[in-house]
């Protein structure tokens, strides 16, 4: 079962934007979207990328990560490692809020996707004076976990490439970023049309969150806030 982001408050967790930086972080966090790939073709040794692997799944220090959003929003990512497995959660939280949104989460509940293209593209630019995870190919790798679409256009492996290249993939790193677009393997590609009616992207994902509009349980403040919130200008 995935766990209540406030239940990490008595768990080792630790900041793990300084990792980030470091070598082998990418082919690390994205091993489970890559198969086929090896960290070289990140712009990593393998041996750096076995590291920090070992550095995710440290049981007694879970990383954490936030992506800063409009309107106070956060994408909080969590790695919890237990004594068997290590599995990564993805939160939409609002300091307001006292209830979290589950976007994705690959534990045993398998939980994804959480954001279709047309979202994902839009949350790249970090809002004016944001802290946490600001820089913009950071952030869209980072995320790529929770896509899951099978309407990606051309122009999202043209993007995914650049930002691999960008945090030191080689040139031509089209093939890896549509590897990576094809989804996590717990959920893969779904089916996502947008609901005018209840404002909100639907997936047709039988694990997806998104099944029904987000939020549906929200006061209609807080569902046009959410709107925003996934749909910055």
């Amino acid at each position: 079962m995935v766990m209540a982001r406030h239940w990490y408050s008595s768990s080792p967790v630790v900041d793990g934007h300084p990792l980030l930086g470091e070598p082998g972080f990418w082919p690390a966090h994205l091993a489970d979207l890559s198969e086929g790939f090896p960290p070289e073709a990140f712009g990593s040794d393998a041996g750096d990328a076995d590291a920090m692997l070992g550095r995710l799944q440290d049981p007694s220090a879970w990383p954490v990560f936030t992506v800063p959003l409009a309107g106070d929003f956060t994408i909080v990512v969590h790695y919890n490692s237990g004594e068997e497995c290590t599995t990564t959660d993805y939160f939409l939280t609002h300091p307001e809020w006292g209830q979290d949104l589950v976007l994705a989460s690959d534990d045993q509940d398998r939980i994804g996707p959480g954001l279709c293209w047309p979202e994902l593209a839009a949350l790249r630019e970090a809002p004016e004076g944001a802290t946490g995870v600001t820089d913009p190919d950071a952030r869209l790798l980072l995320l790529l976990p929770v896509l899951g679409d099978t309407a990606a256009p051309d122009e999202a492996v043209a993007a995914v490439a650049r930002a691999l290249t960008a945090q030191g993939a080689p040139e031509a790193s089209e093939p890896l970023a549509g590897r990576l677009l094809q989804g996590h393997p717990m959920w893969g590609v779904e089916d996502w049309w947008f609901d005018t009616d209840e404002r909100s992207w639907i997936c047709a994902g039988e694990h997806s969150p998104r099944t029904a509009p987000l939020g549906d349980h929200l006061s209609e403040q807080q569902r046009a806030a959410l709107e925003a919130c996934l749909t910055p200008s």
